[in-house]
């Protein structure tokens, strides 16, 4: 009996030693499992923004000659409901031949107005004499038709008539304009070529004495 006895134990010990190597086996990838549900997801990298359209060198151009107010004086002016309004049909073609040749405003002595400008706001009386808005459309008798970029980018960066002849008078802000990257300037360049031509003759500016700065 005691033999029996002693045979029992011993497989019921060993019954509880399996039982506990197969809990274990078991148990383990659980306890993995659970632990790995406990930890935060990762989180996606953001998708990258799409990349902007790309502008062409007109494009960029139009955009610039927009914002440095360009039309402002070198596109005539017409009566709309709200007053002035640029004549588009005339975009950028300068002083209207139309309008004549305007002579040298005189204010009076101690008058605060120092500079005075006519309705298309394309002549400009100062203290340096009447300066009138370029046609910048590229008409090839009347505006920048005969221009190169080359040209055009020296003008713009050293204040001289086609870059090496009169000073650009004011109220042109060329000082301001020359400052921008030289691909600016010839992307502004580009855009001014793309346009309509508009034949349109603008005098030659005029000293304060009222006469042309030089000869035509």
């Amino acid at each position: 009996m005691q033999l029996y006895l002693t045979f029992v134990t011993e497989e019921w010990r060993a019954m509880r030693s399996v039982q506990s190597r197969v809990a274990v086996s078991v148990c383990a990838p659980v306890l993995a499992l659970l632990a790995g549900c406990s930890q935060p997801a990762n989180t996606p990298a953001p998708a990258a923004a799409p990349a902007a359209p790309a502008v062409s060198q007109v494009e960029r151009g139009h955009m610039l000659i927009i914002g440095g107010g360009c039309h402002d004086c070198h596109t005539p002016k017409k009566m709309g409901p709200n007053g002035p309004e640029a004549d588009m049909s005339k975009m950028l073609s300068g002083h209207p031949e139309s309008a004549g040749v305007p002579k040298p405003f005189k204010p009076q002595p101690g008058s605060p107005w120092a500079i005075h400008i006519n309705e298309h706001l394309t002549a400009w009386n100062g203290a340096w004499g009447v300066s009138f808005a370029a046609n910048l459309t590229p008409d090839m008798n009347t505006g920048l038709g005969i221009w190169t970029e080359d040209m055009f980018v020296a003008a713009l960066k050293q204040g001289k008539h086609m870059g090496k002849s009169r000073p650009i008078l004011p109220p042109m802000p060329w000082n301001w304009y020359g400052q921008l990257p030289e691909d600016d300037l010839k992307a502004m360049f580009a855009y001014l070529k793309s346009i309509p031509a508009v034949a349109n003759r603008v005098p030659i500016p005029l000293t304060p004495d009222g006469k042309p700065i030089e000869q035509p």
